[in-house]
């Protein structure tokens, strides 16, 4: 997947990793809120369309079910962490499988 992403365009693969770029404004409070679509520029824009883009070939890749887990998704980074899940599990248990697989290799004999 990431050299078909890449194929497209270099920068999606880091829109996908890292998330989009957010386009924040700073409300009378002084505090930084996302920005409505009627404040977005042009460079704001394109932020969100490569977005899309990178959306795009992640969804075309997946099967129906697959496609059920991550259609609630809004950005590429959130679909692409929710099928690392799916498919890789968390970190933790990323860890847990090595540790037993590695036991398991430890505790190997010849019958």
């Amino acid at each position: 997947m990431r050299d078909h992403i890449i194929g497209d365009d270099y920068k999606l693969w880091d829109i996908v990793t890292d998330g989009p770029l957010t386009t924040l404004k700073i409300n009378a409070e002084g505090v930084e809120v996302p920005k409505t679509i009627a404040d977005c520029t042009a460079e704001d824009m394109k932020k969100w369309e490569k977005n899309a883009k990178a959306k795009k070939w992640l969804v075309c890749g997946l099967g129906p079910d697959e496609y059920s887990i991550i259609q609630s998704c809004i950005t590429a980074k959130q679909i692409w962490d929710t099928l690392q899940v799916a498919h890789e599990g968390t970190p933790e248990v990323k860890r847990s499988r090595g540790t037993l697989l590695y036991s398991q290799y430890e505790n190997f004999a010849m019958k």
